[in-house]
């Protein structure tokens, strides 16, 4: 008895040691994601299946720039990774705040994207979430954007991470398409020996009455190689300028997704999108950012 006793708690111990050494490596594979990095974007839509003659795809997309990914919060369950696009004149770069990722150790809490601006929010069982990452991606002005869960792998010398999840139009497409209103987005994080890759498999939806048509088909494609950091410096600077300005106004989301309940949001307030709001330097204090945000959820 003594020794099957023993046995047992040695397999326990094992195998806890083995989940734990599976999230350092899940972890250090999401922190590979930070740097100063060159970035290529590339989208093409693949297959058409509109039945509208007069169907135009959209047009090949080839974009490069230079990025700064820094670590915001690096804790036991949660990951945060700020983007800073670098761009112009290399002697007088132009930034750009650009885009947000939250990691987030077996998160149950999800805003689903539902089309119309509105995300749903769904609870998921802890079975569904064990040892999973979630990835919450995020607008410019740190309004939601889509998120979904899935689990590294780490085989063969690569580390992945995939998953499938409905999103906005990007801001590439929202101007100048309305025959779609949803993306379903096939996401693929891979690390690799120059820095990651960000590989998706696209759908455009048109969603109405509880009812998805696929429009067409899209591939996304987007490098980062790494370089010198200091490439980025102008990038890393700004954000250290102005990380306390956006803590505050991450805290003010995370007061509204603390609700869990559906979130609507407006597209434009005084006929002008959020972010226009945010941007201006002038705009630091707390009230008034906290009003601003406000301001754009509908009741």
């Amino acid at each position: 008895m003594k020794k099957l006793f023993l046995g047992s708690l040695f397999l326990i111990i094992a195998i806890s040691a083995n989940a734990q050494s599976k999230k350092r490596k899940d972890k250090n594979a999401i922190k590979e994601m930070c740097g100063c990095f060159e970035v290529t974007f590339n989208f093409a839509e693949t297959f058409n299946y509109s039945k509208d003659s007069t169907y135009r795809p959209s047009k090949t997309k080839v974009d490069k720039g230079l990025e700064w990914a820094g670590l915001v919060e690096d804790e036991n369950n949660k990951i945060v990774i700020q983007h800073i696009l670098q761009v112009g004149n290399p002697a007088k770069p132009m930034i750009i705040k650009h885009w947000r990722q939250d990691w987030l150790y077996q998160n149950r809490n999800f805003y689903m994207y539902n089309g119309n601006n509105n995300w749903t929010f769904k609870q998921k069982g802890r079975k569904d979430v064990k040892r999973q990452w979630t990835q919450k991606v995020y607008q410019v002005d740190d309004s939601p954007r889509y998120e979904g869960s899935g689990t590294w792998i780490h085989v063969d010398g690569k580390s992945y991470w995939e998953n499938q999840t409905t999103a906005p139009l990007p801001r590439r497409e929202y101007t100048q398409r309305s025959d779609y209103n949803i993306t379903l987005r096939g996401n693929r994080h891979e690390i690799t020996n120059y820095g990651w890759v960000h590989d998706q498999d696209n759908s455009k939806i048109l969603r109405e009455n509880g009812k998805d048509i696929i429009i067409a088909k899209e591939k996304g494609y987007n490098t980062y190689k790494r370089v010198a950091d200091s490439r980025c410096k102008t990038a890393k600077d700004w954000w250290l300028a102005n990380a306390n300005k956006w803590q505050l106004v991450r805290n003010k989301w995370d007061e509204i997704f603390s609700r869990n309940t559906n979130l609507t949001l407006e597209k434009k307030v005084d006929n002008k999108p959020l972010y226009k709001h945010l941007f201006p330097e002038k705009v630091t204090e707390e009230k008034e950012m906290n009003k601003i945000i406000e301001s754009f959820v509908k009741k």
